[in-house]
């Protein structure tokens, strides 16, 4: 997986050719990552304070010739491109390391490098408008060109369980005609967790022809006048397809781990956030579409046990259904009335 990265003035003279090699490159985990083309490549996971070490091997092409340098060293940057400012990087880590002073390699050489306890504050992203990526380049600084060499790692923020994490309850109203209540377990789920929730139907004097759920995702770039907001539907869950009548309740189960989702990033280093919507879609016979969007947090949980996917649904479910006996004998009193 190493590119090997070489020049040489209009080649001639010594050149090298530079390779960077993580110390625990062997043990350390990958995790997929979307490039900007949209193929998914496997990199090196890091976290926050975590130290990244390893060697830059610098072979020289032409052995026995000496290569001239003006110093040799290793950066570790954290950056965020926006895409219509191309070429304009806005660096919020940048830590270097001189590995040589200047002077002339004879021969091939290795250096260590250790940046230690690393601060990584944000979470590698790709967006539609906006990049933020984390890389080590090493350089071999010379008169005329620089053979340098940039290795991409990706970093996950991982958090703990959020204290308060109320539920959701909203209703839908058009006066009359329609009025619908929902509510779903909680406002903050981790990105393998199940979106448990009901919707009461108290009057319905519309014909509804289809309901659904969408989970969108909004990007948010620049500052101001120039604001981009980029929005995307990354999942669609049917909830009915028919008429419900006054009375009926509809469950909901919608699994998160099948979507490609990030955490919640709410203006990162003031230049950018990605925000999660749920979607509450109604159409009618007369194909008018009634919404009702409610923002949801999503967080990213550390590698821990994991329960299987139905045993979180059905335990989501049984403390959803606890707290929701209480309403829904309300409801039932309601509809008596």
């Amino acid at each position: 997986m190493h590119q090997i990265s070489n020049m040489s003035f209009f080649g001639f003279g010594q050149s090298a050719e530079i390779d960077i090699v993580l110390n625990d490159a062997e043990t350390r985990k990958k995790a997929e990552h979307k490039t900007e083309d949209g193929k998914k490549d496997k990199y090196f996971l890091f976290y926050d304070g975590e130290t990244v070490s390893g060697k830059v091997n610098v072979t020289l092409k032409t052995p026995g010739k000496r290569l001239e340098h003006y110093g040799i060293k290793i950066e570790f940057v954290g950056q965020i491109e926006l895409y219509y400012d191309r070429g304009n990087h806005h660096e919020f880590v940048s830590l270097v390391k001189d590995l040589a002073r200047p002077g002339e390699l004879t021969q091939s050489q290795t250096f260590d490098f250790e940046f230690t306890h690393v601060e990584k504050p944000y979470e590698s992203y790709t967006g539609q408008n906006v990049k933020l990526r984390y890389f080590l380049r090493a350089t071999v600084s010379r008169r005329l060109n620089d053979i340098s060499k940039e290795m991409d790692i990706v970093v996950q923020t991982l958090c703990t369980y959020p204290e308060l994490n109320s539920s959701i309850k909203m209703e839908v109203g058009i006066e009359d005609c329609l009025h619908i209540e929902f509510e779903y377990n909680k406002s903050k789920y981790h990105l393998r967790d199940v979106i448990v929730g009901k919707i009461y139907f108290l009057l319905v004097r519309i014909k509804i022809k289809h309901m659904e759920i969408n989970i969108i995702k909004r990007e948010t770039t620049g500052t101001g006048p120039s604001v981009y907001h980029e929005n995307d539907t990354i999942a669609k869950y049917e909830i009915m397809d028919g008429a419900p009548v006054r009375g009926e309740s509809i469950p909901i189960r919608l699994f998160l781990a099948g979507y490609e989702l990030t955490p919640t990033m709410r203006d990162i280093n003031k230049k950018f956030s990605v925000r999660y919507y749920l979607n509450l879609v109604l159409i009618d016979e007369e194909e008018r579409r009634y919404f009702k969007q409610q923002e949801i947090t999503l967080w990213r949980k550390g590698d821990i046990v994991r329960r299987s996917m139905s045993q979180q649904a059905s335990i989501a479910a049984q403390r959803f259904e606890g707290s929701n006996s209480e309403t829904a004998s309300a409801h039932a009193k309601e509809e008596s009335n």
